[in-house]
């Protein structure tokens, strides 16, 4: 999947940016406080962001 469609499906569920970091960009959830880091790359895998959302308590996209 695009990273950019994943960006949207986590900000449509309440997660917002939170800061760079090396090669990521870290997200975090504000109703539940967890977060997560998503590869700046082009594409995502499929199965790499079901478990960004798993741990962001999102549903999966």
């Amino acid at each position: 999947m695009k990273r950019r469609d994943l960006v949207r499906h986590l900000a449509l569920h309440g997660c917002a940016f939170l800061r760079e970091g090396g090669g990521h960009s870290i997200f975090r959830n504000a109703a539940t406080g967890q977060q997560s880091s998503i590869p700046r790359h082009r594409e995502v895998g499929e199965k790499l962001a079901r478990k960004i959302c798993k741990d962001l308590g999102v549903p999966a996209p």
